[in-house]
């Protein structure tokens, strides 16, 4: 029966064989084809569990230490489950009330916002330090070079993302998202502007705020625990980092509204988000009720098809393939080079599940179809150079 289930969830997947072996012999096999990995649970009815609702749970049982990697990484045996998880999408449509289902869990009023929010990063800023780069960066770093540090990376994309806003010394720059406020900072540091961050985490917030002040950058940045939709004033500039991924589809149209509305009338925007390759779908229950409640990962046609009705011009789209992959790769290195660290401040489950997440994003990318999206946008189609070398010194 149990291999029976087996087949039907992984009919017509060549991308790969998932070996589930049990304490009293036996093995049953998901998938076919190359790579293979193993799956040792600890008992049947873990595994049981795990093949009812397996999105959800194959997460919760490694967090519960009902099974283990065997003989491979648990970086590889996921990479087989996300190639797994793509073709069951493509050959199954989203019903329609698991459609409606996700875009309830994505309506994200200001007080649900600053609620999902706090689940993710109010989390002590210690924890975060001992995986990010120094200057605190929580999203993808921009490897422009073969053997850059993830330091060297994370200081590119700064780079990068101030020649796409094309600024001039003296702008007035808003930072939606602006998390430990590492980006303003580099903004107001090297290209000599005022930058306003908002954010929803309070431990956010105080964090930026302190450090802030270390660099003597008072009087050039501030930031404030403020939603996006409640900022008052136009800027020269507008950036997001790492955040349109909360905003969930149903604000998607009221977010390009107030970023054309937030911009002066020669004002640019960068917005860097992950985003799908694929057509539209739902958010890994593991993920939305562990991870990030309310978020959702955009596909480029809901994304551009809310850029339309906004008044913005899209004058440029880039996609970073693999870039976020070796990010993450070097986020988890980091994290157990000090595990020991945050399973005596939080607890074992908790260090499992955020391996559990690290290494299942890195396959995401890696094997699956997630990407990052550089949208820029402008109110006047003639604010930008006519081609892309001064992105590109």
């Amino acid at each position: 029966m149990m291999q029976g289930l087996l087949d039907a969830i992984a009919r017509g997947f060549q991308g790969g064989s998932l070996e589930f072996a049990l304490p009293d012999g036996r093995r049953f096999t998901l998938g076919a084809g190359e790579p293979r990995a193993r799956l040792r649970f600890r008992s049947a009815a873990a595994l049981r569990r795990v093949m009812m609702a397996p999105a959800l749970r194959l997460g919760e049982a490694y967090m519960d230490g009902d099974w283990q990697p065997e003989g491979t990484d648990l970086k590889d045996l996921l990479g087989i489950g996300v190639r797994l998880e793509a073709h069951r999408e493509h050959q199954t449509a989203l019903g329609r009330w698991a459609r409606l289902r996700s875009l309830l869990g994505e309506i994200n009023t200001p007080l649900l916002s600053r609620r999902n929010v706090a689940h993710h990063y109010d989390l002590d800023e210690s924890f975060y330090r001992r995986f990010l780069d120094a200057d605190m960066h929580y999203s993808c770093a921009y490897f422009r070079e073969p053997g850059q540090t993830l330091e060297q990376a994370q200081q590119e994309k700064c780079a990068l993302i101030a020649r796409k806003l094309d600024l001039q010394p003296g702008m007035s720059v808003l930072d939606i998202g602006c998390g430990w406020g590492g980006l303003a900072m580099h903004l107001a540091q090297h290209h000599g502007v005022h930058v306003t961050g908002v954010t929803l985490s309070e431990g956010q917030l105080r964090a930026a705020q302190r450090r802030a002040r270390e660099r003597g950058l008072e009087g050039r940045v501030e930031f404030r625990l403020q939603d996006y939709r409640d900022t008052p004033g136009q800027f020269d500039a507008v950036v997001s980092v790492g955040m349109f991924e909360h905003v969930g589809r149903p604000q998607y149209r009221r977010f390009f509204e107030r970023v054309a509305e937030l911009l002066q009338p020669q004002g640019v925007a960068l917005l860097h988000t992950i985003g799908r390759e694929c057509c539209p779908g739902g958010t890994n229950p593991w993920i939305r009720k562990y991870i990030f409640p309310g978020g959702y990962i955009p596909a480029a046609s809901e994304t551009l098809a809310a850029v339309e009705c906004s008044g913005l011009w899209l004058t440029d789209l880039e996609v970073w393939r693999l870039h976020y992959a070796r990010t993450l790769e070097e986020w988890h290195r980091r994290f157990q080079a000090r595990r020991e660290e945050v399973s005596a401040q939080f607890d074992e489950r908790f260090c499992r599940m955020w391996e559990f997440y690290l290494q299942a994003s890195e396959a995401s990318f890696r094997d699956g179809d997630l990407v990052v999206f550089h949208l820029q946008l402008a109110r006047d189609r003639r604010r930008l150079p006519l081609t892309r070398e001064y992105l590109y010194p």
